[in-house]
C-alpha cells in the first residue's frame, strides 16, 4: 500500500460496545459499579497489609503487589470502556494508544508471573511447611516481588517498540474499548507480519510459561491434600485451594483465548466480551476470593476498625 498516498491518522476512535443507548447506560452503570468495588477492595488490601505488622509475612506480600497491580490494571482500560458507554465518539491520540498497550501488556504479564509466584508460595507452604521460612524468607519474597515487576515490564518493550514505527492511515475506528494489538494491527497500513510474530511470540512464552507454572504448583498442592489423614484438614485446604484455582481459572482461559493463538480472523465483539473478564472481573474477583475465606484478614479488618473507632471516640470527646 502507498503511504504517502495515505492520509496520515493522528487519532483513533474507540467503538466500544455499540447499541441503543439504554443498553449502553445499563453496561456503564454495571462496569463503573464493578470498577468502583474492585478499587475500593484492593485499596482495602493494600491498607490492612500495610497496618497490621502480623500480615508482613511472604503470602500477604505477593496479595498486596497483585492488588496494587489490579488498581493499576483495570485503571489502564476501564475509563475508556466507561466513556463508550457514554459517548458514541471516544478518541485517543495515536502515542495515547501506543502507551496504552505497552502499559495494558506489561501489567498483564506482571500479573502472570506474579499469579505463578503466588502458586509457588502456597507450594512451598503447604508440601514443605518445615523448609518455608528458608525458601520464602522476607529477602526472596521481595526479589520475586521485584522479578514480577520488571520481567513484566520488560516483556512487552520490543513489541511496542516496533508498533510505535507502524504507519496508521485510512480507518481510524478501533473495533474494542482499548488498544489491543488485534485492532491496531486491522488499521496498519504496514507491513505488521513481523511485530504480530514478534507479539505473539512473547505473549505465548509468558502466559503459558506462568501458567504451566502456577498449574503445576497446584497440582502438588492437591495430591499433597488428597495425603492428609485429617478429613477436616483436607477440606479446609481444598477449599481454600479450589477458590484460588477458580480464579486463575477464569483470569487464565481468557487470555489464552485471547492471545496464545495465532492471528486469524475473528468475531471481534466475541473478543470484546471475552475481554471484559480479564479488565474488568477478575480484579475483583482476586480480592475476594484470596481475602473472603481467610481468618487473619478479618481479624486484621475488625482490627483497624476498632483503632478507628476509638479514634473517632476519642476525638468526639476532645471536641
Amino acid at each position: 500500500m502507498n503511504v504517502a498516498n495515505q492520509t496520515r491518522v493522528t487519532e483513533f476512535v474507540f467503538l466500544g460496545f455499540s447499541g441503543v443507548l439504554y443498553l449502553r447506560l445499563a453496561l456503564f452503570v454495571m462496569f463503573l459499579t464493578v470498577y468502583l468495588l474492585s478499587l475500593m477492595g484492593n485499596t482495602l488490601i493494600i491498607f490492612i497489609v500495610l497496618m497490621d505488622s502480623r500480615l508482613q509475612t511472604p503470602m500477604y506480600i505477593f496479595l498486596g503487589n497483585l492488588s496494587f497491580l489490579e488498581i493499576w490494571y483495570t485503571t489502564a482500560t476501564v475509563p475508556k470502556l466507561l466513556a463508550t458507554c457514554l459517548s458514541q465518539v471516544v478518541t485517543i491520540s495515536v502515542s495515547g494508544c501506543i502507551t496504552q498497550y505497552y502499559f495494558f501488556f506489561s501489567m498483564g504479564a506482571t500479573e502472570c508471573i506474579l499469579l505463578a509466584v503466588m502458586a509457588y508460595d502456597r507450594y512451598v507452604a503447604i508440601c514443605s511447611p518445615l523448609r518455608y521460612s528458608f525458601l520464602m524468607n522476607l529477602q526472596v519474597c521481595l526479589w520475586f516481588s521485584a522479578g514480577s515487576w520488571i520481567g513484566g515490564f520488560i516483556a512487552p518493550v520490543l513489541p511496542t517498540v516496533l508498533v510505535s514505527y507502524l504507519n496508521f492511515c485510512g480507518s481510524q475506528k478501533i473495533n474494542h474499548f482499548f488498544c489491543d494489538s488485534e485492532p491496531i494491527f486491522q488499521l496498519s497500513c504496514s507491513d505488521t507480519f513481523l511485530v504480530e510474530a514478534l507479539g505473539y511470540t512473547c505473549t505465548s512464552v509468558v502466559i503459558l510459561s506462568s501458567f504451566l507454572l502456577t498449574m503445576s504448583s497446584y497440582g502438588h498442592i492437591v495430591v499433597t491434600i488428597m495425603k492428609l489423614s485429617s478429613r477436616e484438614a483436607r477440606k479446609k485446604t481444598f477449599s481454600t485451594c479450589a477458590s484460588h484455582l477458580t480464579v486463575v481459572t477464569i483470569y487464565y482461559g481468557t487470555i489464552i483465548f485471547a492471545y496464545v493463538r495465532p492471528p486469524a480472523k475473528h468475531n471481534f465483539t466475541m473478543g470484546k466480551v471475552v475481554s471484559v473478564f480479564y479488565c474488568v472481573v477478575t480484579p475483583l474477583l482476586n480480592p475476594l476470593v484470596y481475602t473472603l475465606r481467610n481468618k487473619d484478614v478479618k481479624k486484621a479488618f475488625r482490627k483497624v476498625l476498632e483503632r478507628k473507632r476509638l479514634f473517632l471516640a476519642r476525638h468526639i470527646q476532645e471536641m
